[in-house]
């Protein structure tokens, strides 16, 4: 009983300094001020006064300085563009929707919200897809290797401005000892396509974010 009291009473002590040291240091400040404006430094009060309150005042907590500022957790994808001008793929509408998925669940994942009104925006232009295929022929075996490569730009942009811009590009192949991952036609392997999209999606919200 006695050590609770003690605990207790010491605690309140503590409590009681605390107080009194916030007085002391709000009196003191306040003694600063008044005598600022009396010798005619109203200038140089005015300035720290903009300082404190930039850095202790909850309504300036969307500035770095303040103590209370949060780096914002809120991002939307403003659009992707596809750039890509020649192949089965250019101009091709179905894929930008694809890849804005993809970069929307990529920026999910790094802990981000999507809110159409978040001060971060990301634009993308998907400059470049393609497949790259090389044949081997040894004695009756015939091996293809085809390679899917995506080059993706990415601009971020903060409260309309744009703040980073970076360029990325990745592949993704797959061997074949009997079938093509690519027709004569161009056509693109599901899988291969889907690899190198999240891939390339991936490592542009990692570099812009």
């Amino acid at each position: 009983m006695t050590n609770k009291l003690n605990v207790s009473d010491l605690l309140t002590k503590w409590l009681i300094y605390l107080v009194s040291f916030w007085i002391c240091v709000a009196l003191l400040t306040q003694s600063y001020f008044i005598y600022l404006n009396t010798s005619g430094n109203t200038e140089k009060a005015g300035e720290l006064r903009d300082e404190f309150q930039t850095k202790f005042d909850g309504n300036y907590k969307s500035d770095p300085n303040n103590i209370f500022y949060m780096e914002e957790s809120e991002v939307w994808i403003d659009g992707v563009t596809n750039q890509v001008k020649i192949g089965k793929l250019a101009g091709n509408r179905n894929l930008e929707f694809g890849v804005k998925n993809i970069l929307e669940e990529y920026v999910q994942e790094n802990g981000y919200s999507l809110t159409q009104n978040a001060n971060k925006k990301i634009k993308v232009e998907i400059v470049y897809l393609d497949v790259l295929t090389t044949k081997t022929n040894i004695s009756v075996f015939h091996r293809d290797n085809a390679e899917v490569v995506i080059r993706l730009k990415g601009t971020l942009y903060k409260d309309g401005k744009k703040d980073k811009e970076v360029m990325v590009e990745e592949s993704s192949s797959e061997i074949s000892m009997s079938t093509l991952i690519v027709d004569g036609g161009g056509k693109f392997n599901q899988t291969s396509l889907s690899n190198a999209l999240k891939k390339g999606c991936g490592q542009l919200i990692t570099k812009l974010l």
